[in-house]
């Protein structure tokens, strides 16, 4: 009985001085993967609420040949453009977004990733049909201490895209 109550009391102290976990890493990342799929929705909708947008951001311009990145300034006239030309169409059923890592840490930081399949339409003109491609896509945001997006990337074949959508075949 002895050992028993000896065993049973130093478990207790061994959990007991056990370190508490520390899960703020995850509660970022969940707080910040709503604003993630706000954006995403937004982006669809044609109604990107762009306060997620911390004033100093930038975003990373991967496509062929143009310059290095992006103001808030310069992607809300892009989206714009975009949106006059072209119809968005998230395919996914659900979007799996996944925690992000410090790139000199390798830990997870609350940065959101995803991957995706956009339908995108050329809108029909007097002169032309409405014409549609899937973008395979990637996506990433980082964000701020006040959880506003301050870097975003996205990699996809947005020149073979527009190629297709500008094509007349």
């Amino acid at each position: 009985m002895k050992k028993i109550c000896f065993i049973l009391c130093s478990s207790l102290l061994f959990i007991g001085c056990l370190p508490k976990v520390d899960n703020s890493v995850n509660e970022t990342f969940e707080k910040n993967s709503q604003t993630v799929l706000a954006n995403i929705q937004g982006f669809q909708n044609e109604s990107v609420d762009y306060s997620q947008y911390a004033k100093d951001f930038v975003m990373r311009d991967t496509g062929f040949g143009s310059k290095d990145s992006l103001s808030l300034e310069d992607v809300m006239k892009n989206d714009k453009w975009l949106w006059e030309n072209f119809d968005f169409k998230i395919l996914n059923d659900t979007i799996n977004l996944l925690p992000g890592v410090n790139t000199n840490t390798k830990l997870a930081d609350g940065s959101v990733r995803y991957y995706s399949n956009w339908e995108v339409t050329r809108t029909a003109t007097d002169s032309t049909e409405a014409k549609s491609g899937i973008l395979k896509m990637y996506e990433s945001f980082d964000f701020d201490n006040d959880g506003k997006i301050i870097y975003q990337q996205t990699y996809g074949d947005f020149t073979g895209l527009m190629m297709h959508l500008q094509s007349k075949e």
